[in-house]
């Protein structure tokens, strides 16, 4: 996204929070896959038409509403909280105030017939109860099996006694294109079930929006409520997961994005695994996107692709013989134009299964084999709490690996040597009260490089006069003093 577009728009998560809250403690009370609706669409263009007479443009949408309404559903996510009280008005008699229930709402989509719903993790997060209601009103308490922040999905089971319910398929969106029409159906501002339809827009959308990903764009209509409701196709399969839109008034300004159904198939893949946490592959290859300079410099007859600059030793990208120079065209056949893109087409295979990478090396185009798997996990983490009286007592540690800076959110590439600050104890802890955070990097100490946990354990058992500790924050060096 550009910087004049995000002075311009707002990204809205279409979540209705704080509809209802109450000042009460009290609040309302599988491996198998026989029945989930998931295929994969045959590859190819399907016959499309525009329509060319009175007769079609009269036809209607209803046919795939009524096979799909039934399987989205309202998701609502009920916390209990606590609001804080002046101590100073606690001394004088003031009564404690009673837990407040506070509840959002959201849509979601139903993809197994034993009730497995899919809906946005910002629909359910900081939920500690959760209730379905159907397009018929029924209602089921549903439990979370997952919850995954980062692309933005969550899955939750409904607790019945053995009913099957209505599902959507989802379509990996492998024939779909731009122009393509497209239904969006939700609950928006909590109104009751809402249709609305459209085109999509874009495809790969991966430079807008949180977290990861690259997302359908669509211009159906989509507002606050509508996170985590379906975007279907006239086949009437799921393509989508509505989540976010732009907009400078918080309402529908006809740029909505949706969650491509081939990633919402992995979380719920990992989901019914039995997996709290989506295991994200891993290229380990460094790359730019190639801009129209760089094509010319490399006799590329246009600009597409990402050119290779860094090359992780014993990734996946170096097993396959990926080399620095080397343009990354494709994944699996689907063009790819930057970093995020191939981290996206990656990550919607399981770890053990192999991606075919389209690349151009020295002008020719070829194919190249990698394994889909983790990032390395080496050195081992060892963490470690510092219990020494030091400027970093409270302070847990780890070894920084590939493992490591995926899960902080830091690019190994960019990341020196050292040992990352994996979390504080507490906010009273000495190392939060000197100015040290969770993403720190312990370069070195009184002048000695820091190059792994047990070391730097080892370094503050000692008691020098003064601490002279480097840290790298977010690509900044910095360097403090303490006394002992």
């Amino acid at each position: 996204m550009t910087t004049s577009l995000r002075k311009a728009a707002s990204i809205i998560a279409l979540t209705m929070a704080g509809l209802m809250s109450a000042c009460s403690g009290q609040t309302e009370p599988q491996d198998n896959y026989e029945g989930s609706g998931f295929h994969q669409q045959p590859l190819g263009t399907p016959n499309r038409k525009v329509p060319d007479s009175a007769i079609g443009m009269k036809s209607s949408f209803a046919p795939v509403v009524r096979d799909t309404a039934p399987a989205v559903v309202n998701v609502y996510a009920k916390r209990v909280t606590r609001r804080q009280v002046d101590p100073f008005w606690q001394m004088f008699g003031g009564v404690n105030p009673r837990p407040q229930v506070e509840q959002s709402l959201g849509s979601g989509v139903i993809v197994r017939g034993d009730g497995v719903v899919v809906t946005n993790n910002h629909v359910v997060q900081g939920g500690q109860e959760f209730m379905v209601v159907l397009n018929d009103r029924r209602e089921f308490p549903a439990k979370l099996l997952l919850a995954d922040e980062r692309t933005d999905l969550a899955v939750l089971q409904l607790e019945t006694s053995g009913e099957k319910f209505t599902t959507l398929n989802l379509d990996d969106g492998r024939d779909l294109e731009v122009g393509d029409l497209v239904l969006a159906i939700g609950n928006p501002f909590g109104v009751g079930q809402t249709v609305t339809n459209g085109i999509i827009s874009a495809l790969d959308r991966t430079d807008v929006g949180p977290g990861e990903g690259a997302f359908i764009q669509t211009d159906a209509a989509i507002n606050p409520g509508n996170s985590g409701g379906a975007l279907v196709d006239m086949d009437g399969d799921l393509i989508g997961i509505n989540s976010f839109i732009l907009s400078r008034s918080g309402s529908s300004a006809g740029v909505g994005f949706a969650i491509p159904s081939a990633m919402v198939r992995r979380v719920v893949d990992t989901a019914l695994g039995g997996k709290s946490t989506l295991v994200r592959p891993w290229l380990g290859a460094k790359g730019d996107a190639v801009t129209s300079d760089i094509a010319r410099s490399m006799n590329l007859p246009r600009p597409e692709g990402v050119l290779v600059s860094d090359i992780y030793k014993g990734s996946p990208a170096d097993q396959a013989g990926l080399r620095t120079g080397d343009v990354i065209t494709t994944v699996d056949g689907q063009p790819v134009n930057d970093a995020r893109a191939i981290a996206y087409r990656m990550s919607v295979r399981n770890p053990g299964e192999t991606a075919q990478l389209g690349i151009i090396r020295d002008g020719k185009p070829q194919s190249v084999k990698v394994k889909v798997q983790p990032p390395i996990a080496s050195p081992a983490k060892d963490e470690r709490l510092i219990k020494a009286n030091t400027p970093l007592l409270g302070a847990k540690v780890v070894n920084m690996s590939p493992a490591v800076a995926e899960e902080a959110g830091i690019d190994i590439f960019a990341a020196p040597r050292g040992v990352l600050v994996y979390g504080i104890e507490s906010n009273r802890a000495y190392a939060a009260r000197a100015g040290f955070r969770p993403g720190d990097i312990i370069k070195d100490v009184n002048g000695t490089p820091i190059t792994s946990a047990a070391q730097l354990e080892q370094i503050l058992s000692t008691r020098p006069a003064v601490w002279k500790i480097s840290i790298v924050r977010q690509g900044q060096t910095m360097t403090a003093q303490f006394r002992s």
